[in-house]
């Protein structure tokens, strides 16, 4: 007897490596993929949908470099401060891969079946035109998921 799935993909959109110099990063994955090394920008609070961090607001920043690969995204995240899972990954971890993502449609209520299940939202925000979750599923799956959800 299958359960009904959380999640209605089985595509995993993007892997992201939280990392300390992010132009390090992003010219050690240019150079071994042979392509130019990605733009950075700049994650912080959106109107649409402000940063909490466990629940509370959160002026939380990072800078984000993507890579396109054939089969899904790599990000890189370097912290810049503010409390965040980033920064909490890195302190705790060091670098590393911090989460998987997928891409959903109505992410609060994907959101709210992960809670019913144990598994936490530990922070939440958005950008123009796009919203995330970051899903501490470690107790289930052993890692920390992204829920992904584009508005237009």
């Amino acid at each position: 007897n299958v359960a009904e799935p959380i999640l209605e993909s089985k595509t995993i959109t993007q892997v992201a490596i939280v990392v300390k110099d992010i132009d390090k990063a992003r010219n050690a994955w240019a150079q071994l993929l042979g392509v130019k090394a990605p733009d950075v920008s700049i994650a912080e609070s959106h109107s649409s949908r402000p940063t909490l961090y466990r629940g509370k607001p959160s002026d939380a920043k990072a800078k984000l470099a993507f890579i396109a690969m054939d089969n899904l995204q790599i990000e890189l995240i370097q912290p810049l401060g503010g409390k965040s899972t980033w920064q909490e990954f890195l302190d705790a971890h060091g670098e590393g891969i911090h989460h998987i993502a997928f891409q959903v449609k109505g992410i609060d209520g994907v959101e709210n079946r992960f809670e019913l299940q144990g598994n936490p939202t530990i922070q939440r925000g958005g950008w123009d035109g796009g919203a995330y979750s970051y899903v501490d599923a470690s107790k289930d799956l052993g890692c920390m998921l992204e829920l992904l959800e584009n508005f237009r």
